[in-house]
């Protein structure tokens, strides 16, 4: 059994609501290294992430009835995108004015530039940890995508990629979760000794393989916001070019302002848009597809992806979507380029035709989820990594 021997190591986080912060502050917990992590989420909200209380500092006071709002009424962008700048800036300030003694301060992107200064000067090293693409890559790409369906605006506000950019500057490492986000570090002339991957972990035990596609039919799911980010248009034109009898696009998940317009651009006779779902319906319609298409613009690492896989449904995934850290192409399913319609409905057809092939990365794909890590593997490797950066390996 593997045996930490490193008790002095001290890690405080900072984190804008969870994220994947809370699975990494409860491993580090279990290793003795976390000293504190800081959220902007209450802690009636915080208590179901299993991070003992003592541990956790909240500052509530603008993301919690920011978040309630939403619920309920469709606040303006302009006014939403200076009430969380608002949220991350005052959250910053106030973590940096409490903040104790550590080895390492690890903050998610955007929430930990006047902070991660006051550690540095304190002597401990500062992790700036970027979910997704480079800041600058999102916003090229998305205003790029936008401009496509005719809705050109402003994407990523410019003082969030400022802010993000000076933080890149100003950490000592910056960790990504996988390669896709790493080659855009690159590509922004991010040197590649600041990079360090770490790939999430992919929680499995709500998701199993509860059901089968039904016979006759060819049933499509999409999981995960409907928005132009995770290039939805492509796969309705994709879909609506697929040649089936019986063909079915089921979409599960919250449906963005934008594409409310766009959705009317495309037959929808045979789609159907299932709003957000439970993990456990969700797990049922992952096990009733005979494939997942996953077309992303832009992300980090989609963790829905080795959630369809537990249920052995096989994947059409851009290869923006970090889908490469998990699945190999022509194996679990298939990797396409972005904005590819014509790619997504070749392998629609390649799958509905040849049905053993289907079958074929069903089993593969429960196989792999077998040597997918867990949270505990990512927080170990997270520590490690900790380890190594301040000199402690």
């Amino acid at each position: 059994m593997e045996v930490f021997h490193i008790p002095s190591l001290q890690v405080i986080q900072a984190v804008s609501g969870t994220f994947h912060h809370f699975d990494l502050a409860r491993e580090l917990e279990s290793l003795g290294y976390l000293k504190r992590i800081y959220s902007t989420f209450p802690w009636t909200r915080l208590q179901r992430e299993g991070v003992a209380r003592e541990h956790v500092r909240t500052f509530p006071w603008i993301h919690a009835p920011l978040m309630g709002a939403f619920r309920y009424v469709e606040v303006p962008r302009r006014i939403g995108t200076e009430l969380a700048l608002a949220n991350v800036r005052l959250f910053d300030a106030w973590v940096a004015s409490r903040l104790e003694e550590c080895d390492a301060f690890v903050a998610i992107s955007g929430s930990g530039l006047k902070t991660g200064g006051v550690a540095k000067r304190r002597g401990a090293k500062y992790v700036c940890d970027r979910g997704s693409s480079h800041i600058q890559y999102q916003k090229l790409v998305l205003e790029e995508e936008f401009a496509r369906w005719g809705l050109a605006r402003e994407v990523v506000d410019p003082r969030i990629v400022a802010r993000e950019e000076a933080e890149y500057a100003q950490a000592d490492t910056i960790t990504v979760p996988s390669e896709f986000a790493r080659r855009t570090f690159l590509e922004m002339g991010i040197a590649a000794e600041k990079l360090v991957k770490v790939p999430y972990g992919v929680r499995l035990d709500r998701f199993l393989k509860v059901g089968e596609p039904a016979s006759g039919q060819f049933n499509v799911l999409f999981a995960g916001t409907v928005s132009i980010r995770k290039g939805i248009p492509y796969l309705l034109e994709a879909f609506n070019n697929f040649k089936h009898p019986r063909k079915k696009l089921r979409l599960a998940g919250p449906l963005e302002p934008e594409m409310r317009s766009l959705l009317s651009r495309f037959d929808l006779s045979d789609v159907e848009v299932l709003g957000r779902q439970p993990q456990d319906e969700l797990a049922r319609w992952m096990s009733q597809s005979h494939v997942m298409v996953l077309p992303s613009i832009e992300e980090g690492l989609a963790l829905v992806q080795g959630q369809a896989l537990a249920c052995g449904c096989p994947l059409i995934s851009s290869f923006n979507t970090g889908g490469e850290d998990l699945f190999s192409n022509g194996v679990e399913g298939f990797l396409v380029p972005i904005r590819s319609p014509e790619a997504i409905c070749e392998r629609l057809t390649q799958l509905a035709d040849e049905p053993e092939l289907r079958q074929r990365m069903s089993e593969a794909a429960l196989m792999r989820v077998q040597s997918l890590g867990g949270w505990r593997e990512y927080g170990r490797n997270y520590a490690r990594f900790l380890e190594r950066l301040t000199g402690r390996a």
